[in-house]
């Protein structure tokens, strides 16, 4: 029997909604389909069957890293791709087999996209360059009883040893699990909540924890733990002697604006700004704190650094739009404060001329219109 190229490995509970997208948008591309069902009650196992996957059940133990290296070791692909029922594979798929006979790396990354808000628009998005495919019998596990991820530091050891065998590829995914509609759906907060309070029990300082931990309540919106463990998180990176993520800022500098915390934000902001200079999320931030603070020429600089970033860079969280129509739509915002009007109205039309749609933009627009009748 041939040895398959390519194995799609999957865990999956209750999907049926979303799985046939999954599937139909991967399997033209693989050569064996692994699926992991953890205890499904609805059409998901047989959905999965139709399109010629493997179904294997699973007694859940409340530990997903487990699940999916149970699918790991049931694949017999050269290079294993793995993804979640709630995504789609985009653009690039055809790249795949290419890719896996690339003998200079091991693990590549793809783009991320996880759509957000109340509907599926390319323009509200938070992206990240996400390691998805690796190759087969190296030593690749899943680790985390919660949020898993993959031991690359373990197969790779860290510095450039690591950097040299890992590829970014054209390749696009779509994540629709952050929608509201979905979050609301699945109650995934409240699951997730309960699962990293058993895993903090066990490693009360492990940083990653409180980071997942942090994240949770943000979406729920309980501001105040989510800050404490934001600090945590940190506290505990340099405890081991390790710069916190970039990421960690992000959603620092986020819940101090959230709450209006302006003094509390800058000028500490900079001193994010200068481990992670090219990060646009903070850089849009600080922007976001000076016009609250009227220091509105510092923050027009920062939005036009914003623009010179741009929004390509995916080693970090990016919201899309920061290095683009929404640092526009805020110079334009700042334009306005400080009494220049017709500045105003070319920065909202630049802004739209990247995204005709942007309500805040068009209103805007038309609120200057109105004012020069």
């Amino acid at each position: 029997m041939e040895t398959p190229v390519i194995s799609l490995c999957m865990i999956v509970r209750n999907e049926a909604d979303c799985i046939g997208r999954c599937l139909s948008s991967v399997s033209p591309y693989v050569d064996e389909m692994i699926i992991v069902d953890t205890g499904s009650t609805d059409d998901t196992p047989a959905i999965c069957k139709e399109y010629g996957a493997k179904v294997l059940d699973y007694t859940w133990n409340e530990h997903f890293a487990e699940a999916r290296n149970f699918g790991l070791h049931q694949a017999r692909g050269q290079w294993i791709l793995w993804l979640d029922a709630d995504e789609e594979l985009g653009e690039g798929g055809e790249l795949l087999k290419q890719l896996a006979t690339e003998a200079e790396y091991d693990l590549f990354s793809f783009e991320l996209n996880n759509y957000y808000g109340t509907e599926v628009d390319e323009h509200h998005i938070i992206q990240i360059s996400h390691p998805r495919m690796f190759r087969n019998g190296l030593g690749f596990q899943f680790r985390n009883k919660i949020h898993e991820a993959l031991n690359v530091e373990e197969v790779f050891g860290s510095g450039s040893q690591m950097l040299q065998r890992m590829g970014n590829a054209p390749v696009t995914l779509w994540h629709y699990g952050y929608l509201e509609s979905q979050v609301q759906v699945k109650d995934k907060a409240k699951r997730n909540l309960q699962l990293l309070q058993q895993a903090l029990s066990d490693n009360p300082e492990d940083p990653w924890l409180h980071y997942h931990m942090a994240s949770e309540c943000y979406r729920l919106k309980k501001l105040n733990e989510s800050f404490q463990h934001t600090n945590r998180s940190i506290v505990a990176f340099l405890s081991n002697r390790l710069t916190p993520p970039s990421l960690l800022y992000k959603l620092k500098y986020s819940i101090l604006i959230s709450v209006g915390s302006y003094d509390g934000a800058y000028p500490a902001i900079e001193k994010a700004i200068m481990l992670y200079p090219d990060y646009v999320d903070l850089v849009f931030y600080k922007g976001v704190v000076l016009m609250q603070l009227k220091k509105f020429e510092a923050a027009l600089e920062a939005f036009e650094q914003c623009l010179e970033i741009g929004d390509s860079n995916l080693a970090h969280l990016t919201q899309k739009g920061l290095g683009s129509f929404q640092a526009w739509h805020y110079k334009g915002m700042c334009q306005e404060l400080l009494k220049n009007n017709p500045e105003a109205k070319k920065c909202y039309e630049q802004a739209l001329m990247i995204y005709p749609q942007h309500a805040e933009s068009i209103e805007a627009l038309n609120k200057l219109k109105l004012k020069s009748k």
